[in-house]
């Protein structure tokens, strides 16, 4: 058990208000509020959900019993904030239990904000608990009664407010400070005015890999057997505690060990949905399936000014890479485009409109975007990004091709920083993954030739040569042996052939290039000519001068 840093003297304080130098003091009114009827104490209101199986002790329950700020402030209010699905009602309930267990209030009120009419009825409630109303009247004065009798009573108390959806529903309704009270509220959203009036924002992230390792083999202590593939397993998870949750009560039902769990979730015919319990055969009490989680969340954002932008921008960095998206993609003007394909008017997107759409998805925790190093990054959670894949419209997915030109636009012509190329190099990968239709048609997308060459000029020609391997492959495959996309796969293979230390091959490579290049285009097609020129250059490297002399000679002015 976590212990909280403060004893419970501290916890009750003087019963004075919380008042700093420059702090503005909550105004309640002054007059002596009275209970009706004597009342049993302690007091709970509202239900405390039940403790999760297998509950993790993490870095953010100790963040959270930390009650003491630096200087002279000391926090009392702490706004737990993140993805859905990280734990952050776990976490607060674990606190309020412990310190119901420890004796520490008087009162404890746990309250589901997902609304500003559940807050007042809630408060209400507790009015009438303690004894304030009878239950008959106005339930907003009784709430205001109830927030009056917090800010004079002598008793610890502790608010929860879980799951709050919209900070404005808090106007005139926070909880006043006092050392004698604590608040905790739990939310998605990361909005500046929650971390306002010395409220502490703790954001809630993912497990570690040690935590998330060791919940799945808890989970499966009877059922030893089913733990091969853990670690890989929370990895393709994404260490998201609510998936862990999922897939395990998905694996038992279904008698499946972590590593075929692992096959089925690799499957991209199969629906996220498919690979999750009913809704009736959740763990913990869930109300809602991963992907369900998140679908209210990116309503909400996509309802924020600018309205109807953060659900397409979503959708083209689902197809990106979760571990890091370059921030100047979102700068582009094929950016721009694909939000103006998606709203159907042209001139409706704007630079200063498509970063406002981005910090919408920030405040909603479904992007995080870190500036803390050299280059913006922008991250969204893999299974955000397929579970928003998943609801691609037949006739809209084709517009996130744009992606592709988003990142061929920021691609710089000479390449000096290693990470911005690795960077550039993941995000056409997972975008090659995601929408391979949509990059060869009708030809390949010029990214896929930048990556492949970014590889070379970056000093790793080894890998190179193995990219256009595969890529020439797919050329073929996808385009036919003649079409042009085709012979410069080819091209691109013989030359970083030769570059990795194959100067034979290179030479022989590009010698029936050339036969190929005259057959198709002729002997003095530009593309035609240049491999000849390749074909000596590689020849004369390789060793064979006279063949080198040969393919000059049959060049134009020699």
């Amino acid at each position: 058990m976590v212990e909280d840093a403060k004893t419970r003297n501290d916890f009750s304080g003087t019963g004075e208000s919380v008042v700093q130098a420059g702090q503005v003091r909550d105004v309640y009114q002054t007059t002596q509020v009275h209970p009706t009827e004597p009342v049993a104490w302690p007091c709970r209101v509202g239900v405390v959900p039940l403790p999760a199986d297998c509950f993790q002790y993490r870095a953010s329950s100790a963040e959270l019993t930390d009650v003491a700020g630096a200087g002279e402030t000391t926090v009392l209010t702490q706004v737990l904030a993140g993805l859905g699905g990280v734990g952050k009602t776990q976490l607060a309930a674990q606190f309020a239990e412990h310190h119901w267990a420890a004796q520490d209030v008087d009162l404890l009120v746990w309250i589901t904000a997902s609304s500003r009419e559940a807050i007042v009825s809630s408060y209400a409630t507790a009015a009438t608990k303690i004894g304030l109303t009878r239950g008959d009247g106005d339930e907003d004065r009784a709430s205001q009664r109830f927030l009056e009798w917090l800010a004079e009573t002598d008793r610890p108390w502790l608010i929860v407010l879980d799951d709050l959806h919209d900070p404005g529903d808090l106007r005139d309704l926070w909880p006043p400070q006092r050392f004698i009270g604590r608040v905790v509220v739990t939310t998605h959203r990361q909005d500046a005015s929650l971390a306002a009036h010395h409220r502490h924002l703790i954001k809630v992230g993912l497990f570690t890999s040690s935590e998330a390792v060791g919940y799945i083999r808890a989970k499966l202590t009877d059922r030893p057997e089913l733990a091969e593939g853990a670690a890989e397993l929370a990895d393709d998870l994404g260490y998201l505690p609510l998936a862990l949750a999922q897939a395990t009560a998905y694996l038992l039902d279904r008698n499946l060990t972590c590593a075929d769990y692992r096959r089925r979730l690799a499957d991209r015919r199969r629906q996220l949905a498919q690979l999750l319990p009913e809704t009736g055969s959740l763990p913990d009490d869930h109300q809602d399936t991963v992907a369900a989680t998140w679908s209210l969340s990116l309503d909400w954002a996509n309802q924020l000014s600018p309205a109807g932008l953060a659900r397409p921008l979503l959708q083209l960095a689902a197809v990106l890479d979760p571990n890091g998206i370059p921030g100047d993609v979102f700068t582009t003007a094929a950016v721009q485009a694909h939000l103006a394909d998606a709203l159907e008017d042209p001139g409706a997107v704007e630079a200063d409109r498509v970063a406002d759409a981005l910090q919408n998805l920030r405040r909603l925790s479904l992007a995080d975007i870190d500036h803390t190093d050299r280059y913006r990054t922008v991250r969204v959670h893999a299974l955000v990004q397929r579970a928003t894949r998943e609801t691609f419209p037949e006739d809209h997915s084709a517009t996130l091709a744009h992606a592709a030109d988003a990142l061929l636009e920021i691609w710089p012509e000479i390449e000096r920083d290693t990470a911005q190329s690795q960077a550039l190099r993941a995000n056409t990968d997972h975008l090659h993954t995601h929408t391979v239709a949509h990059l060869w048609h009708p030809d390949a997308h010029s990214v896929l030739f930048r990556a492949g060459s970014s590889l070379g000029e970056t000093g790793l020609v080894a890998h190179a040569a193995t990219y256009f391997h595969h890529l020439h492959d797919q050329t073929h495959h996808t385009l036919g042996p003649d079409h042009l996309d085709t012979l410069t796969t080819r091209n691109n293979l013989a030359s970083w052939q030769g570059e990795a230390g194959d100067p034979t091959g290179a030479a022989h490579a590009f010698e029936e290039l050339l036969t190929d290049y005259t057959r198709i285009l002729g002997p003095d097609h530009p593309d035609t000519l240049t491999t000849r020129n390749n074909l000596a250059s590689w020849q004369g490297r390789a060793g064979d001068p006279t063949g080198a002399a040969h393919a000059t000679e049959e060049l134009p002015g020699s």
